[in-house]
């Protein structure tokens, strides 16, 4: 059977799994076609504002994600809530549902996906759709599928209709012969994933669409993000999302990875900020179409001492997965975005005490060090 028969089926079984959606077919847009209104925005920018005559038409695809809500939730603050739509293939909470425009949306139906884009005027496209790094190694046919095939689509799509396209990449392009400390924004990419591999093919398809068809294409290699809002998803990363839901409900921690494994990571209101103040910056200042971007470097050990300054009675073992740890010791410990800090302005405002303060007061620690003390 043809790998995008199956794909319906087996998306649904690895979804919670991985974090992400995929993204596309119409079914009635609530509050599409609303005039736009500008909505005064409380967010600590680094860019410049758009006039309420310059909002975008935004499609997120792959929008129930750990990303694809924040940004949502974020770009309606700058645009206007109606100028948003949200899609994915499964059914949102009920607070995502009424809080703006969502739509179901599967990426690999690419009728449907040039419908919603040209029945809702859409001028920017944030393509989030994808399977994580862990989860796509278990399932090799699907990742393909669901990150090239789908990828396809949208850059056909967006280069028909003239959209401002943005697809992530991630730390998980590069490999075991790229530079690891820092890696710069040009250098030997060779991945070891599917994921990393998909991930390489976005950026260089995307290059390719901007420089032969005029595709206003933007792409950001993210670090691990860190986010108190979603439960950790299939990430190799997700382990210092996880440390800190454990150390709320039962005082102990597992890591899958080795205590000294350095990689890079964001806090994810740095990461949202920064998709914005790229998709916003003029054309003529970006000397690429793909930029580093970084905030800390971090261990698991480093991280636990930081959680342990907050709950002191945190137990930290390590039980080490052997694909995980693989997969992070092809990546990179640092990245170097001096490019992004200079062609648009990239400052990050989070570094790891900030990081671990925020998660907890996002959690409600307090409560739990009151009784623990």
């Amino acid at each position: 059977m043809p790998i995008v028969k199956t794909v319906s089926r087996a998306v649904s079984q690895l979804l919670q799994s991985s974090g992400c959606g995929c993204g596309i077919s119409i079914v009635p847009v609530r509050c599409i076609g609303v005039s736009p209104r500008q909505v005064a925005s409380d967010a600590s920018f680094h860019s410049v504002s758009f006039s309420e005559s310059d909002h975008p038409r935004v499609l997120i695809t792959g929008g129930l994600g750990q990303l694809g809500v924040g940004l949502a939730k974020l770009l309606r603050k700058r645009f206007g809530k109606n100028n948003v739509i949200l899609s994915d293939i499964r059914k949102p909470a009920d607070n995502v549902f009424y809080s703006g425009p969502f739509i179901y949306a599967d990426i690999l139906d690419y009728k449907n996906l040039r419908e919603i884009v040209v029945n809702n005027r859409i001028t920017w496209l944030f393509h989030y759709s994808a399977l994580l790094s862990a989860v796509g190694e278990a399932n090799v046919p699907l990742a393909r599928a669901v990150n090239i095939t789908g990828l396809h689509n949208v850059l056909d799509i967006a280069a028909e209709h003239n959209l401002r396209l943005f697809v992530p990449s991630t730390i998980g392009a590069f490999g075991p012969t790229s530079p690891r400390d820092p890696t710069p924004d040009l250098c030997i990419q060779r991945p070891r994933t599917i994921y990393g591999v998909s991930k390489v093919h976005a950026e260089l398809m995307g290059e390719y669409y901007h420089y032969r068809y005029g595709l206003d294409f933007r792409c950001l290699r993210y670090p691990g993000i860190i986010s108190a809002d979603s439960q950790p998803g299939g990430g190799t990363t997700d382990y210092a999302v996880q440390i800190f839901h454990d150390a709320m409900k039962t005082g102990k921690f597992q890591c899958n990875l080795k205590p000294d494994t350095r990689l890079p990571m964001m806090y994810i209101d740095d990461c949202l900020r920064a998709t914005l103040e790229v998709m916003e910056a003029p054309a003529d200042a970006l000397s690429m179409r793909t930029y580093n971007i970084s905030a800390m470097s971090f261990t698991p050990e480093e991280l636990a001492q930081e959680v342990q300054k907050h709950v002191p009675e945190l137990q930290v073992t390590y039980n080490v997965d052997k694909v995980r740890q693989a997969i992070a010791d092809s990546w990179p410990m640092n990245f170097d975005d001096r490019n992004a800090r200079r062609d648009w302005g990239w400052k990050h405002d989070y570094d790891l005490p900030e990081l671990v303060t925020t998660m907890f007061s996002f959690l409600g620690s307090d409560s739990r060090i009151a009784q623990a003390n």
